[in-house]
Formats: structure tokens, C-alpha cells, sequence
């Protein structure tokens, strides 16, 4: 029987190669994000592949948005059995008594709020099928701060917190729950982080092969796969010379 996974910020990184690796594991997708034309080019992509693929164009951030396109699902598209909350970004890497009152909004307003407005919309369906699987986009930035990520760690952080509540709310229910952690991954992450410097992007990466999009959507399709008896509770993944959130081991 199929199975259908819904991805929250389907458009890059970690969410476009999570919408990647469960096609080709068989599932059904429903891609969000917030560009109806990135969207629509990964749709064509999948689809050319012989993927079944909806996309939903909202702002996680915007609660009526995501509620009507939830709502908005029809037929078996309503059976949702994989929710991935990924979508989620860092904005700036200034100290705290110097940072950007917006920005900290808009990561508070996506990483958190965002993750609990899906997880609100989608989870009753599964408690009451007595079935489903939650994976949340942490962060190795959540188990502790570094210099200049105070909010977006806070953030991270949170959804450690989130994620380990709601595994106790669903624990008298067959819903798992999963809490992904990854360390240095190559995205657009640093792009976005430096307001599109893309020097200083790339600046984070050097000396090191960090992980990919790729490698976390291996993990997150592992957990997905697992046993039903079996609960992935969480996985901190980091590249080989990343011991933790703040040292990592260059060759310059």
C-alpha cells in the first residue's frame, strides 16, 4: 500500500532532497513552500520520474494559509502518513545585543511556530488512525549555542523540546516521532544566513566536506523505514571533522 509524505519546504537543501529520496522509495508527495515556480519544477521533475506528486504554495509562518491548504486536500491525499517539518532557516550571525528584532521574528515565527502549526494540522488525523510519523529538522545547534547563533540556536533548541513533548503526547498512540540533528550541511543554508553573500557562504565550508541534503534525507527515509515497533527517536548527524555545533577540524 503507499504511503504519503508531506514536506514542508520542499523547494532546496534537506526538503528537496527529502522529496527526492522518498519518490524513490515509493511514497506519494505533498511539497510546500512558499515559490509556486520552484514548486512547480520539482513537481515536473518527480513527476517525469513516475512520482505522484501535490504541491500546497504557503508560508508555514501564515496560519490561516497553512490551515486552508490542508484543508484543501482531497480523497486519499488526506492520509497523510509521513510529516517531515523542515522547513526552517537562520538569518544573520550577530551578536545578541546587535541583532535584527525582524529577523529573530522570522526565525522564531518559521522554526517554531511554523513546526507547531503543521504538527497541529496534521497529527490529530494520525492519533486517530492510530498511525503516522513525525520527523522535525532540528539542529546540533539545539543541544547547545554558539558565537553569533543565540536566537537561531534558541530556536533549535525548541524544537528539541517540542519534539521530545510531542513524543510523549502520541506515546500512548502508534504515531513515532523523530528528531533529525544535523551539523554542517552544504545547502543554501549560508547563503540565506549572510543575506546572499555568497563568499561568506562559502567561507563555512572550507577545509571540510560537510554533509549534503542528500545525507540527511537517507537518514530521515531510514526512520521513516524502520520497524513499526520501532521508534528513531533522534539522530544527531554530523560530517566526519564536526565534533559539535562549534568545532569543526579544517584542512587549510
Amino acid at each position: 500500500m503507499k504511503k504519503t509524505v508531506l514536506i514542508t519546504g520542499a523547494t532546496s537543501g534537506i526538503g528537496e532532497a527529502c522529496a527526492h529520496k522518498f519518490a524513490e522509495g515509493g511514497y506519494d508527495l505533498i511539497l510546500t513552500a512558499r515559490r509556486a515556480d520552484k514548486l512547480a519544477a520539482i513537481k515536473a521533475e518527480l513527476e517525469s520520474k513516475g512520482a505522484c506528486v501535490k504541491t500546497l504554495v504557503f508560508d508555514v509562518r501564515d496560519v490561516d494559509a497553512a490551515k486552508a491548504a490542508v484543508e484543501s486536500l482531497e480523497g486519499d491525499w488526506q492520509t497523510i502518513d509521513v510529516l517531515i517539518n523542515n522547513a526552517g532557516l537562520a538569518l544573520g550571525l550577530d551578536k545578541e545585543y546587535e541583532g535584527d528584532i525582524d529577523e529573530w521574528a522570522t526565525m522564531i515565527d518559521t522554526n517554531i511556530k511554523g513546526l507547531l502549526t503543521m504538527t497541529r494540522l496534521i497529527v490529530p488525523a494520525m492519533v486517530k488512525r492510530n498511525k503516522g510519523h513525525v520527523i522535525n529538522v532540528g539542529s546540533v545547534a539545539g543541544d547547545a549555542a554558539y558565537a553569533g547563533g543565540n536566537v537561531y540556536c534558541a530556536t533549535k533548541a525548541a524544537v528539541k523540546a517540542i519534539t521530545d513533548g510531542l513524543r510523549i503526547d502520541v506515546a500512548e498512540s502508534a504515531v513515532r516521532v523523530t528528531n533529525l540533528k544535523p551539523g554542517l550541511v552544504e545547502t543554501h543554508f549560508s547563503n540565506v544566513r549572510f543575506r546572499g553573500d555568497d563568499e561568506r557562504a562559502d567561507n563555512v565550508y572550507r577545509g571540510i566536506t560537510p554533509l549534503t541534503g542528500k545525507d540527511i534525507a537517507d537518514v530521515a527515509f531510514y526512520a521513516a523505514s524502520a520497524p513499526e515497533h520501532v521508534q528513531i527517536a533522534e539522530v544527531l548527524i554530523l560530517a566526519t571533522h564536526q565534533a559539535n555545533g562549534s568545532y569543526i577540524h579544517r584542512e587549510l
